[in-house]
């Protein structure tokens, strides 16, 4: 389900063309390929990746200008369209900024099952191959190809219940490239993050970049603890794997996306100047400062800045 729907095909297709531990298992394979099963590369890259919001239809306008205020960027023109293989509607509207792309939904009839449950949505080169690869690679299909549009969808089913929408453009899109790179920020349980990272790592051809069994507790709202957080990095873009015994409080584990910004602060103030709530407050650690919001509609999410070494 993507938001370039918004449009006819005719007129989309015009738009588009426009427009570390030493101790962990992976640690070792990170600086090879991952891809032991022989699969192809199906990914495009990062600029073609979403996070999908749901949102309710009377605070669509106020999310989509908070995220512009708060980013910048552009967005595609709104619309009401069916997205889902089954009776629906939804408006809709695409929103591009330098740290990440979004896709706005806000459903004025109930929302199908399982549908609103998928964190992002993956633009892949062909994607009957890609769901060859997903099964391949130990992922379950939740909902099998359907066409829209401009193209087709399915959702799919990572070890440990992480849900992600692929999809294709009959027509290629050219969407700018990114200043910096979002993290998707996947919360998995010590049981099933092996099964996981394996599966994600086969599918996406991607890289450890680090596997740190005591991470700082204060990135999850445990400051006297700590965890293992393992960071991939693809063509897919990145993904941030947050191993837990689930005894979190909120928000965590909502925040399903990071964004990376040059100046925090900056980027605080011109949030809150929007209505952005401050969730968690900022804090430090060797990495990164770093700051849990709510945007206006309910979207969390978590805003960093690199700290510089």
């Amino acid at each position: 389900m993507r938001l370039n729907r918004i449009l006819g095909a005719a007129a989309i297709a015009i738009l588009l063309t426009l427009g570390f531990a030493s101790e962990s298992p992976y640690f070792q394979a990170s600086a090879e390929s991952a891809h032991t099963v022989g699969t192809v590369n199906v990914a495009v890259g990062p600029q073609y990746d979403s996070t999908h919001i749901y949102v309710a239809p009377q605070d669509f306008d106020r999310f989509v200008g908070s995220v512009i205020a708060t980013f910048g960027g552009t967005t595609t023109q709104q619309g009401v369209a069916t997205v889902t293989p089954t009776s629906s509607s939804t408006l809709l509207q695409m929103v591009f900024t330098p740290v990440g792309t979004f896709s706005v939904f806000g459903f004025k009839t109930p929302i199908p099952y399982p549908f609103g449950l998928e964190r992002t949505g993956y633009l892949v080169t062909d994607l009957d191959q890609a769901i060859r690869v997903a099964k391949a690679t130990g992922a379950d299909v939740l909902v099998v190809p359907f066409n829209d549009p401009i193209g087709r969808d399915a959702i799919i089913q990572w070890p440990g219940g992480v849900n992600m929408q692929l999809y294709w453009h009959t027509t290629a899109p050219s969407y700018p490239m990114l200043q910096t790179v979002p993290e998707n920020r996947v919360y998995v349980s010590s049981e099933r993050v092996d099964a996981f990272v394996r599966s994600f790592l086969d599918f996406s051809h991607g890289r450890i970049l680090s596997d740190e069994v005591r991470a700082p507790g204060v990135e999850i709202g445990r400051p006297a603890d700590t965890y293992r957080r393992i960071r991939i990095e693809s063509k897919f873009g990145k993904l941030t794997a947050l191993v837990t015994d689930g005894h979190l409080r909120y928000p965590y584990g909502r925040e399903i996306t990071g964004y990376e910004v040059t100046n925090l602060a900056d980027t605080l103030a011109k949030a809150k100047a929007v209505r952005v709530d401050v969730l968690v407050p900022p804090y430090k650690t060797d990495e990164r400062e770093a700051v849990v919001v709510q945007f206006p509609g309910g979207y969390i999410a978590e805003i960093h800045s690199a700290i510089k070494k």
